[in-house]
């Protein structure tokens, strides 16, 4: 996602609590374990906002208090809303997140319509030490990769859903609880580390001049897979660490694999994030490809550099251009033998 330039946003509240149903509360769920729950943790660079907390404790004891609203969700990371979710989803929908009153609207009826699985997805973090985890992942991690990154991480509940785990850029990271796709445990576990290799390689392709490039997003998405793959000690399936696949999945990859690299090199150079490579979903290229075509194509380039040059050279792909990792990688040959 390409990051939007914020714009500075004046605002006057004019009311702070409004009643809602009584059929909004629940007594049985743990509001005052909620309100122990830190408004946020910094873990070395990383900041981790706890939004959903205040998103739900604005409808404690029957009230709506717009205030905290505007307060501990919209201003902690007022960037993400203005910025990140304020863009990616068309000016259509960008009055729901870059000012106050869009924020208060869609904050407390989302929350009416959907407050059993708001509070069975809040359980869910209020039964993890995150701290403890970012803490354990981020010693791994950063034995492993050349850079440690600074980013800023948001838990929140939204009315469109669409980045999942992941965000415009390092200060712009949220993790969506109540996306369909999100399995919080399973992406705080396996996803963090994927996630944060985004970051680190965000930081060493900036000066990459075909960073833009369909060919240099399917190396990033690839290589944050491979990463995974070596993170957990190379344990873990392939299939797994490439969005989740089932083995039935790769072996349908490998079957089309001539055909999809074939087909999809016309791509590598295109800049406008619209071709088959990025969005198989819309352009029907492989209409029965089970998973994203760049995921899986960008594991299978690193994944034979690796092969070719042993298998400590993952490291040298923060400091490869995504078409000299191709070159060398040899995959090209490889598909010419197949």
């Amino acid at each position: 996602m390409k990051k939007i330039i914020p714009f500075i946003l004046a605002f006057v509240i004019l009311s702070c609590a409004t009643k809602t149903p009584s059929t909004i509360a629940d007594k049985n769920f743990d509001y005052n374990g909620l309100e122990k729950v830190p408004d946020s943790v910094q873990v070395e660079n990383i900041v981790i906002n706890n939004l959903f907390k205040h998103q739900l404790l604005a409808h404690k004891n029957q009230q709506y208090d717009s205030a905290r609203i505007i307060k501990n969700v919209y201003l902690p990371h007022k960037k993400l809303w203005d910025s990140c979710y304020g863009s990616i989803f068309g000016d259509e929908n960008a009055h729901l997140f870059n000012n106050p009153k869009g924020m208060i609207a869609w904050n407390k009826t989302l929350y009416e319509k959907n407050k059993q699985e708001f509070e069975n997805k809040a359980n869910i973090i209020l039964n993890i030490d995150l701290q403890k985890h970012f803490q354990k992942t981020l010693i791994k991690f950063n034995k492993l990769v050349p850079y440690q990154p600074k980013a800023k991480i948001s838990l929140l509940f939204t009315p469109i859903t669409g980045i999942s785990f992941g965000g415009c850029n390092a200060e712009q990271f949220a993790l969506e609880l109540n996306n369909k796709n999100v399995d919080i445990l399973y992406s705080l576990e396996k996803g963090l580390p994927h996630e944060l290799n985004h970051l680190v390689y965000e930081h060493f392709r900036n000066g990459d001049n075909n960073g833009g490039s369909a060919l240099n997003q399917t190396i990033d998405e690839g290589f944050a897979c491979y990463f995974t793959y070596v993170f957990f000690n190379r344990k873990m399936e392939k299939y797994e660490a490439v969005e989740n696949m089932t083995k039935d999945n790769w072996n349908w990859y490998l079957k089309h694999e001539k055909k999809i690299f074939i087909q999809l090199k016309p791509y590598f150079s295109d800049r406008s994030g619209n071709n088959p490579l990025l969005r198989n979903d819309k352009f029907k290229l492989f209409p029965e490809a089970p998973k994203s075509m760049n995921y899986w194509l960008g594991f299978r380039i690193i994944e034979k550099y690796v092969e070719k040059n042993g298998p400590e050279s993952w490291k040298d792909i923060y400091h490869l251009n995504a078409s000299d990792l191709l070159e060398k990688s040899g995959y090209e040959k490889y598909i010419e033998s197949l």
